[in-house]
């Protein structure tokens, strides 16, 4: 079977052909941000595009998205928009914000039963359901947002949902392993992603970290979930050839991670064949001179997935990009509960 960018061929219909088998799972997209609407930082730039950008999606091949909650307002918004399109989504609240939990009127404990509520009414079988808890964990790279003391409180206590929901963990990291995984081992998720306390292990997503961080999140159970920004340095390459494919899973994390010239992933993307490049990077326009039916210049969007595959199936040359995807979507379907997807899509 042909190998990586080097062994494929020139043939259009042969690359199309692949293209139409495969298969993607964007597990974090934050389709509630406003920018899918053509607003930034508070001003419309261009006309709602957000249908024309999951058409592209599913052009390219995602099947399905789940949508990351950073808080609960933002949450409900993302089971709002799950509800809607056919979706999943996550509920919980993002390290940056968590002081969220103790500016509530309620106080923490009243946060964490909103948190609470809004699992336990959106945990039914079917799509625009929630399907893990987070987006939660430790930033100290944004510590003027929330304290180190302030997240770990409350990733600790959002900790005890997944626990009491069975669900997995959409975990975010930032320049702090030690206190993240002493807190994930001091509550029990240091063995089996947590399984003899009711977790049900989880990803961390968008990791950046160094070869022996992420060597001990997959010892402790944990998938590792890649996009634009784990792919930026000659460091971060080296760390996703060291992941086991096994507990791989694919992102675009979305508005956010786009992939740039100025990345070390650049000259692998560079040999993607242009007519999947047209399905995965089509052709885009600045805000301003917005275009319907383009994509929008500076905006990551989910039909970008193909091209982070691309460049992590370049560092793994012992599978095929065909093989590394369909490893990604087994992995996503089983962690999350998603199965339901491939009966949906049996032919």
């Amino acid at each position: 079977m042909l190998r990586g960018a080097r062994k494929y061929c020139s043939s259009t219909n042969l690359n199309m052909a692949l293209a139409r088998r495969l298969r993607f799972i964007d597990i974090g997209v934050n389709l509630t941000d406003p920018v899918f609407r053509g607003k930034y930082h508070g001003t419309v730039k261009h006309e709602d595009d957000f249908n024309l950008m999951l058409e592209r999606s599913r052009a390219a091949g995602v099947k399905n998205i789940i949508i990351t909650g950073g808080s609960f307002c933002e949450s409900q918004q993302a089971l709002e928009l799950a509800k809607a399109n056919d979706l999943y989504a996550t509920v919980g609240c993002h390290p940056t914000r968590s002081a969220e939990f103790d500016e509530h009127k309620g106080g923490p404990e009243a946060y964490l039963n909103e948190l609470d509520n809004l699992l336990e009414n959106n945990i039914k079988v079917g799509k625009g359901r929630v399907v893990a808890v987070g987006e939660c964990g430790l930033d100290y790279d944004r510590t003027h947002f929330a304290p180190p003391e302030v997240q770990m409180k409350h990733f600790r206590s959002q900790l005890s949902l997944a626990k009491k929901y069975h669900l997995p963990l959409f975990l975010h990291l930032r320049a702090a392993h030690k206190d993240f995984v002493n807190i994930l081992r001091e509550e029990g998720f240091g063995i089996d992603g947590g399984m003899a306390v009711g977790g049900k292990g989880g990803v961390v997503h968008s990791f950046t970290g160094t070869s022996q961080e992420l060597a001990e999140l997959m010892s402790m159970g944990f998938h590792i979930g890649v996009n634009g920004c784990s792919l930026k340095t000659a460091d971060n390459l080296a760390v996703v050839q060291a992941i086991n494919l096994d507990l791989l899973m694919l992102e675009t994390d979305a508005p956010w991670c786009s992939m740039t010239g100025a990345h070390a992933s650049k000259p692998h993307l560079d040999t993607l064949p242009k007519d999947l490049k047209d399905l995965y990077h089509p052709p885009s326009v600045r805000p301003e001179r917005f275009v319907s039916g383009k994509a929008v210049k500076g905006r990551n969007e989910p039909c970008t997935i193909g091209g982070v595959a691309w460049v992590v199936s370049q560092l793994h040359p012992e599978v095929t990009l065909e093989e590394l995807v369909e490893k990604a979507w087994k992995n996503t379907v089983k962690v999350f509960g998603l199965e339901s997807l491939d009966e949906s899509l049996a032919p």
